[in-house]
């Protein structure tokens, strides 16, 4: 079948979903915040950059407010957890949102560091909130769906938000840009804490007994993948503007990450149309294969249309590989952790991710940035080579769910809506 043969029963699934009460108030709601998210560290880059003259300060500002964010994230996800969402979300957006306008006020570069750090540390977990609140408005075998709409969702945000930033920064008004992200974050969070399924969201109860979360032999495979995973991220994103800039080509980096960031949307909605008959593990494993597979030619290409040819390929199937990702971590994760199981990974991810970074720049300035891109696929590798190893780990993730018990969710979620 081609692609324009199984469009219909592409539309009418997402039709069907989006049929369900909450799925498009949720994601409505939550999208400002997600944009602001994927504004802010360019918004913050060029803030310093302008104030400092320094483009060493600029990074040196991002890489704090990443690290900070990313190593409190699993804190922000365990608060949740034992909270519920509706003070989280209360005490971090406002914050949050205080913080940006407090930093676009900011001269001296030692209070704009200090503050980028705060900030990363205040982050409120928007996210995080939304993830597990799919799995109380969608029957289990729409959960699949849900997960591709809700990554597509923050793979689109990532396209614009750059563009948005970057053209308030680089305009006669540069404060609009971090003033903009403070708004819109105040009006996604704000907007997410008052739907009712983020209000009554109850987070589950830890069985007597059960272990420390860290301590979960299948989170910890996920986090020990998590690690080259972030490594090898952390390095293509530095190395892929650091040969353009090398080749004089600076132009070349928007549409070429443009092209990486539509199709992973695209390849998110596409994993969501996956039969459920196919496990998640299964379905995880199979596409990683293929991703890996992808990322390969990258290590030869130039900054021109070979990279953005190889890095579309990566992201359709990056896209899909994070929504089987989603499902894998639901399944096997222990219970009363609905959020703070992502939340760690993140942290271990997003630690790794900021290593990564910094040892792009520093291959790409003495070496070559095409050892940083032979790193990708040499990351993926690891990833796939662990999963694949430590499979017995994640055997939960291994069910598929019957016919009777996805008519008994339906029957569930109707009775919860109503």
């Amino acid at each position: 079948f081609t692609l324009a043969d199984r469009l219909p029963a592409t539309m009418k699934r997402y039709k069907e979903l989006f049929a369900f009460p909450h799925v498009v108030t949720l994601a409505l709601a939550a999208f400002p915040a997600r944009l602001a998210y994927s504004m802010i560290g360019l918004g913050i880059f060029f803030k310093a950059e302008q104030e400092t003259g320094s483009v060493a300060v600029a990074g040196l500002a991002i890489g704090l407010n990443s690290l900070a964010g990313s190593l409190t994230a699993g804190i922000r996800g365990s608060l949740m957890d034992k909270w519920g969402q509706k003070w989280p979300l209360r005490i971090f957006v406002p914050c949050y949102a205080s913080l940006i306008l407090a930093l676009n006020s900011m001269h001296s570069k030692e209070s704009i560091l200090i503050t980028a750090f705060v900030l990363g540390i205040s982050a409120p977990p928007i996210n995080l909130s939304v993830r597990p609140l799919w799995k109380d408005i969608v029957p289990e075998n729409f959960l699949r769906t849900a997960y591709a709409f809700d990554s597509s969702m923050m793979s689109t945000t990532s396209v614009f938000g750059p563009v948005v930033v970057t053209s308030l920064a680089l305009s006669s008004r540069p404060g609009l840009a971090l003033g903009a992200t403070s708004g819109l974050m105040i009006i996604g969070g704000t907007a997410l804490a008052l739907t009712s399924v983020s209000r009554n969201w109850v987070p589950e109860k830890k069985a007597k007994g059960q272990q420390k979360l860290w301590r979960d032999r299948a989170i910890q495979l996920l986090m020990f993948e998590g690690c080259f995973i972030g490594f090898g991220w952390g390095v293509f994103d530095v190395a892929v503007p650091a040969y353009a800039t090398q080749e004089g080509v600076q132009q070349r980096v928007a549409w070429i990450f443009a092209a990486f960031g539509i199709a992973t949307v695209i390849g998110g909605l596409l994993g969501g149309l996956v039969s459920k008959k196919l496990a998640p593990l299964s379905a995880l494993r199979n596409a990683y294969v293929v991703w890996f597979i992808t990322c390969i030619p990258v290590a030869f290409t130039y900054p021109d249309w070979t990279m953005a040819l190889v890095g579309t390929f990566i992201g359709l199937m990056g896209g899909a590989v994070q929504v089987f990702y989603f499902e894998v971590l639901e399944a096997v994760r222990p219970k009363g952790s609905q959020t703070a199981s992502l939340g760690w990974i993140w942290s271990v991810e997003g630690s790794f991710m900021a290593v990564g970074a910094a040892t792009g720049g520093w291959i790409s300035e003495h070496y070559s940035p095409q050892i940083g891109l032979a790193l990708l696929p040499t990351m993926l590798f690891c990833g796939l080579i662990i999963l694949t190893v430590g499979k017995k780990r994640l055997e939960a993730a291994n069910d598929v769910p019957t016919e009777e018990e996805d008519l008994q969710a339906i029957k569930d979620i109707s009775n919860e809506v109503k």
